[in-house]
């Protein structure tokens, strides 16, 4: 693997004219990503699900980037009719030049479904994010040269994330189901690349190490209440650290699509972005494809990036 030596959120170009949607965006790694892309001229799309935490968070950017332009979504991803609300606002009139999904829960004690059926974990990392991007999709076309960065971590390397049973309907354990959630991050994120190859799409996934960040609060018993503060201290690195590798994949010119990027440190919890080691057979096509026809079957959302024109008009 090759470093990227010394890279910082310093490095990031000018993003004058390109407008950054983020999901996930009212605290943690989101909001840092949404600060650093302010400061470097672009305006931000805020999505998450609370309007009065987005309106928070809006304020942190512009107190960190005075004059940056932002605006707000509200997104629940455990709610397909509220994906279809919110993505269809975005596709009728905005041009959505960096897409980062961010967004995701973890640890839920017991086995949980979203609005319409679907296991939370994955239904929300995964397919929320599948659905979104899907209805979006025209908004991310009318770029000259769009960016989809989906945030893995580093559990997609873990055994239990193998995506047989993917509802996790005949087992059901909080870590595992995020591990599916976030190996089925990066399966999708290099299905894309691979039907977007002759389009001007750039499908990225990164890893941010380890960070406490508001993904822990579901921890559960003695020990976990115990060890987590232990682990921020000790373990776990900053939000802000933990966003270089989004800010990295959605803004340097050395990213072909495909890429996954995650941090450098040897804990792997912050430093310099680099290129990292994929789950077992997380690139293999049928398994990508196999994903796919999941995920628009359990969603109910056709996705065709690759027979999607990208010329159409932009909005008025």
């Amino acid at each position: 693997m090759t470093t990227v030596n010394h890279w910082t959120p310093d490095d990031i170009p000018d993003q004058t004219g390109r407008t950054a949607l983020i999901t996930g965006a009212s605290s943690g790694i989101g909001l840092e990503t949404a600060r650093a892309l302010a400061r470097h001229g672009a305006r931000v799309i805020l999505a998450g699900r609370s309007q009065t935490r987005l309106d928070q968070a809006a304020q942190a950017v512009r107190a960190t980037a005075p004059g940056a332009r932002t605006s707000t979504l509200v997104l629940d991803l455990a709610d397909l009719s509220c994906i279809r609300d919110a993505a269809t606002r975005i596709a009728e009139t905005e041009t959505v030049d960096l897409l980062i999904n961010n967004a995701g829960v973890m640890n839920l004690p017991e086995r949980r479904t979203t609005r319409d059926g679907l296991e939370m974990t994955v239904g929300t990392n995964h397919l929320g994010h599948f659905a979104f991007d899907a209805l979006l999709w025209p908004a991310v076309l009318r770029s000259p040269a769009p960016r989809v960065v989906t945030v893995s971590a580093i559990a997609a390397r873990w055994p239990a994330g193998r995506l047989d049973d993917l509802m996790s309907e005949k087992n059901y354990r909080a870590m595992g189901a995020y591990a599916k959630s976030k190996r089925a991050n990066i399966v999708y994120t290099l299905e894309l690349a691979r039907r977007t190859a002759d389009t001007p799409v750039t499908a990225l996934a990164v890893h941010p190490g380890s960070a406490m960040t508001g993904l822990q609060q579901h921890g559960t018993g003695t020990l976990s209440r115990l060890v987590t503060p232990i682990a921020a201290r000790l373990l776990m690195g900053s939000a802000e650290g933990a966003a270089w590798p989004s800010l990295y994949a959605a803004t340097s010119p050395h990213t072909p699509t495909g890429s996954f990027t995650g941090p450098a440190a040897r804990n792997q919890t912050s430093g310099t972005p680099q290129p990292a080691k994929l789950p077992t057979h997380a690139d293999d096509p049928t398994q990508g494809k196999q994903l796919w026809a999941t995920s628009e079957q359990l969603t109910g959302t056709p996705f065709n990036p690759e027979t999607a024109t990208t010329n159409q008009n932009p909005p008025p």
